[in-house]
């Protein structure tokens, strides 16, 4: 059998073989793993355009050096240049622009800066040891307001004057003897006897007065406590500030992580974090009126839900009774100020993560008003609807008009909300997910990306803010990144497909997109050999879905299989544009070189097909996820004449853990399987991703019980092969010693366990790579 040379280096870094050949130098497995251009190239990324749209910067390593470099791109002359360390230092960092779009504010190493993006040049603003933050324009576009050691400034554009806006101190005002009854009776007392005393106080307090007449307007003094500031964001009109207080938990541990090859000789613990469940912290929104000078915190008691509990207390009813009538635990975002700062909108979602609010917020009065709820019974989420700290897409068209992204309709679609009459507009619809979307800088159009036309696909479209069908501007199969220039006359695009790695390109931005190629990343070795697009099917699961999958064919079957389960959980993977598991896709390509089948599957949880395929697995992982792999196995077997006694399964981290169920609880269906850096027992993993898909271990232990594979493993049948870095801060080691120990008093001898002392979650060295595939191949071609 003929190989190429790009296939020997491939087959090389599996096997553990130094490569030589006629065409290509000799190259070590250590190099190939630390240096992957060497061998593939490095493809463009950190896409930013200059400020007149004139050049294009990325980073970027054709020269094969050790870390990327800047690179610039100049349109007029399609030439690319790589940017000096000089020049970098005075590039503009993102920022905030004023309305026209003629200045820009950014910080940068701590300090301030405008830039004038008609003629771009650079203003810097502070130069101090203190470091200045998040600056945004005031409304009248005077002044730049930005957070300076946890307050609030202005500076004056016209004059440099600087303004503090807030005035936050650590602990508590030291209080008079008011409140000791005892103290305060002999004061008066003293007062009633001494007619000198008296006189001193009279004079004391008319002196008070006269200096703080005298005395220079100055910020209410805020006292914090235990409390921690957060989230500072002052009104247009500079008449209110917003904050947040947080008080952090007294109590739960935090998890250590030893390191045991250290440069001391001795071992030495690695601070990590607390587990799902542990005891959070506390929110409270609050508004500063620098008019009356008062502070005053936002209530929720009337947030419409925010007594409501969640459906799966009803299989604890002695909790769900409990806790019928407490007011839910919250985050604010925001506000979001309308164009004019007539309006303020806040984004309020429940900490337990099955409620998201948006409403209105009267500064003057405190008073919410509700534009839109999202419940979800399992959990809030998909594309564009952001985090627990975040609002997510959400912004203004004009001063009355509001847009945000939901997954009401089951899949994330655009929205928008009429302030005054409540009025709300579906923009987008269908059985798709707008990825991506934003204003354009006229605030006529919206720019998507979505993936209409198929699951495994990206596309960008241009739509008007009324609505209407999106206008598709790219056409190629695969993905596109998309980055407008900032006047909006030109377009960046990464593109790849399933089987060449990113590239960039430019165009016009006309209705049909030109592109004009910038980079070529890959190298002689890597396109020397004819890397195969994975084919792109639906798999029919047993509960009536449709799972999408790839799938790699050989020339000439062995009669054996191998399913890849993707990490994340919450990540795509069978799709048609180039993978991030570059790796897998590598050794995907050599088991087919092998006679073997290969596939990689979209099983429930995955993202990019919807709310209800995301939130397959509440309450029960290891449940539908692993079922979509098993039914994946049967189809193999139906379709592909797999031997059904020799199918294995691999997978990291979430893929690890499904490796672990499959291996537990489906008994019979694969015959190996190779668990990576795998979560053994959800409740030691981290919050909230756990405790949004099986709430809380002291709550809700029932679905814990059911989902952590440490409680399953007696039913190990097939051969295991563990391996996991010790110094994982992500899924702490401690998760395989304690399965270990739960495998050695079961009496099981059908598994090993193959440990990395110098490797986090993502392993980073050459020869664990190495080692790891050498152990995983050695598996499946022994089954």
């Amino acid at each position: 059998m003929k190989v190429l040379k790009g296939w020997l280096i491939v087959t090389g870094f599996l096997m553990g073989t130094t490569l030589s050949g006629q065409d290509i130098a000799p190259l070590s497995v250590e190099k190939i793993m630390r240096d992957p251009n060497l061998w593939m190239g490095t493809s463009p990324a950190a896409i930013r355009w200059s400020e007149d749209s004139q050049v294009l910067y990325f980073n970027w390593n054709p020269d094969k050096n050790k870390v990327d470099s800047l690179y610039a791109y100049a349109v007029a002359t399609r030439k690319i240049t790589k940017v000096g360390w000089a020049e970098q230092k005075k590039l503009p960092d993102n920022g905030v622009y004023n309305r026209a779009r003629t200045l820009k504010v950014y910080a940068k190493n701590g300090d301030l800066f405008l830039a004038d993006c008609r003629n771009n040049t650079v203003q810097q603003l502070t130069n101090t040891v203190a470091a200045e933050s998040q600056p945004v324009f005031s409304g009248d576009e005077s002044q730049v307001v930005f957070i300076r050691d946890g307050n609030l400034f202005g500076m004056n554009l016209a004059n440099g004057l600087n303004t503090q806006y807030t005035d936050f101190r650590e602990g508590s005002k030291k209080e008079d003897l008011k409140g000791n009854k005892q103290e305060e009776w002999l004061r008066s007392d003293q007062l009633s006897l001494f007619e000198i005393l008296k006189e001193r106080k009279e004079k004391k307090d008319a002196g008070e007065v006269y200096t703080k007449l005298l005395k220079p307007e100055r910020p209410r003094e805020i006292y914090l406590g235990e409390k921690k500031v957060q989230h500072l964001r002052i009104s247009p009109d500079l008449g209110y500030v917003t904050y947040s207080l947080v008080q952090t938990p007294k109590t739960g541990k935090t998890a250590i992580v030893p390191n045991y090859v250290t440069d001391s000789g001795f071992t030495e613990n690695l601070t990590t974090r607390t587990k799902v469940g542990a005891p959070p912290g506390s929110y409270e929104f609050w508004v500063y009126d620098r008019g009356k000078d008062t502070t005053r915190k936002v209530p929720v008691a009337n947030v419409p839900g925010i007594y409501e509990q969640p459906d799966y207390l009803r299989d604890y009813p002695e909790r769900d009774t409990a806790r019928k009538q407490k007011e839910r635990e919250v985050y604010f975002t925001g506000p979001f100020y309308s164009p004019g700062g007539k309006h303020a909108v806040v984004v309020v979602r429940s900490q337990d993560n099955k409620d998201r609010w948006i409403m209105a917020l009267q500064l003057s009065d405190l008073s919410l008003t509700l534009l839109d709820r999202q419940r979800d019974e399992a959990w809030i989420g998909g594309p564009g609807t952001g985090g627990a700290m975040s609002g997510g897409n959400l912004g203004w068209i004009r001063e009355e008009l509001l847009y945000y992204q939901s997954e009401e309709s089951g899949y994330s679609h655009l929205y928008t909300v009429e302030l005054t009459t409540g009025k709300k507009t579906a923009l987008t619809s269908g059985k798709f997910e707008v990825q991506q979307a934003w204003l354009s800088n006229d605030k006529q159009h919206f720019y998507l990306i979505t993936n209409e036309v198929h699951p495994g696909e990206q596309h960008f479209y241009k739509m008007p803010v009324t609505g209407g069908p999106p206008v598709r501007l790219t056409t190629q199969e695969g993905a596109h990144e998309v980055t407008l220039s900032p006047d909006e006359s030109k377009v960046a695009i990464r593109y790849s497909n399933s089987n060449t790695p990113w590239e960039l390109f430019v165009a016009p931005n006309t209705p049909q997109l030109t592109l004009t190629r910038v980079t070529e990343s890959v190298t002689e070795e890597f396109r020397s050999y004819p890397w195969r697009k994975p084919k792109v099917v639906t798999i029919p699961a047993s509960d009536g879905a449709s799972v999408y999958a790839r799938v790699y064919e050989p020339v000439r079957s062995n009669g054996k299989a191998v399913i890849f389960v993707h990490g994340a959980g919450y990540l795509q993977n069978a799709h048609k544009w180039w993978s991030q598991y570059f790796r897998e896709y590598m050794f995907h390509n050599l088991l087919a070189d092998k006679g073997y089948t290969v596939l990689d599957m979209d099983f429930r949880a995955s993202s990019g097909y919807g709310r209800d395929w995301r939130t397959g697995i509440y309450r029960h992982m290891g449940g539908k996820d692993l079922s979509d792999n098993v039914d994946g196995a049967r189809w193999l077997v139906e379709n592909y004449r797999i031997n059904p006694d020799r199918i294995g399964i691999y997978g990291g981290s979430y893929g690890g853990f499904i490796t672990l169920m499959a291996q537990f609880t489906a008994p019979g269906i694969f015959a190996a399987g190779a668990a990576l850096r795998p979560v053994t027992d959800w409740s030691a993993y981290n919050h909230p991703y756990t405790a949004n898909i099986l709430n809380e271990p002291a709550t809700d232990s029932l679905a814990y019980r059911r989902s952590s594979p440490i409680y399953h493993a007696a039913g190990l049948k097939g051969k295991l092969l563990i391996c996991h870095g010790m110094i994982d801060v992500n899924v702490h080691f401690q998760d395989v010693v304690r399965l270990a120990q739960r495998l050695i008093e079961l009496g099981k001898d059908n598994w090993e366990l193959a440990v990395y002392p110098l490797e986090d979650h993502g392993f980073t060295e050459a020869s664990s790579w190495t080692d790891e595939y050498k152990r995983i191949l050695k598996l499946f071609e022994e089954m």
